[in-house]
């Protein structure tokens, strides 16, 4: 049970191993349907990538939430097993691209020992070196983004860029390396971002407006989420427009 503070996101203080006063009885959000008008909007944007379910359902099945030592023990394994998890996420993404033969041998090989690391004790976890991991993996990860990426020309590189409040509107930032960038409230309208690996950027009040996001790499639900965007803002078939795109909420 992660830990988070009121302000813009959060409309309250929580410290971490502690339940949301927004619990029901039966451990489900009973805000749920009204979320950003109440001032949680970082709910909303939030992903665990199915790491709750995991460590709730399989790692620690049957867990009293009024069980504080319990409790403060899927604190410990639940941030690993996110880490796992959204690990597990980039890599099956980074499979569906076109990648030769070798890559796509390395990363399924990857996927696999991701998915036996997950399925480990809490022990076995919380001993997890997830740095190491992370290392190891974000090599095929960037291969694969950059071979998606050859057919750009001198693509810009904003990794780890700070891009607060940036003015982008029409920007041509196809095949850009945007992977842990800081796009917070920056104006992205009408850009381009083709082919854009948005690996870990934060897109936290980002205007995609018009910006066409159709190709781009490595772009979660929750990025989306935490972003603004329309109708005319484009995006792959199958990816599902955030609610409040549309509704203005």
């Amino acid at each position: 049970m992660p830990a988070f503070s009121r302000g813009a996101d959060f409309a309250l203080d929580k410290p971490a191993g502690t339940p949301c006063p927004n619990l029901t009885a039966d451990d489900r959000c009973g805000v749920h349907d009204r979320l950003r008008p109440l001032g949680f909007p970082g709910c909303v944007v939030y992903d665990c990538f199915g790491a709750g379910q995991h460590v709730t359902g399989a790692v620690f099945p049957g867990l009293d939430r009024r069980d504080r030592t319990a409790l403060h023990q899927v604190s410990t394994v639940f941030p690993v097993v996110r880490a796992l998890q959204e690990l597990r996420w980039l890599v099956r993404a980074a499979r569906a691209l076109e990648l030769p033969a070798g890559l796509a041998a390395e990363l399924a090989a990857a996927e696999e020992d991701l998915a036996t690391r997950v399925a480990r004790s809490a022990a076995e976890l919380r001993g997890t070196d997830v740095d190491a991991v992370r290392g190891r993996v974000n090599g095929p990860l960037t291969r694969a983004g950059a071979h998606a990426r050859r057919s750009v020309r001198r693509p810009r590189d904003l990794r780890g860029a700070d891009l607060v409040g940036a003015d982008l509107r029409g920007a041509d930032l196809r095949g850009a390396v945007l992977r842990g960038a800081v796009l917070l409230g920056a104006d992205l309208r009408r850009a381009d971002l083709g082919l854009a690996d948005l690996t870990g950027a934060d897109t936290r009040g980002a205007r995609l407006e018009g910006a066409d996001l159709r190709r781009s790499l490595f772009v979660t639900p929750a990025q989306l989420e935490a972003a603004r965007g329309d109708a005319a803002t484009r995006l792959d078939d199958g990816v599902a427009r955030p609610a409040h795109w549309t509704t203005g909420a």
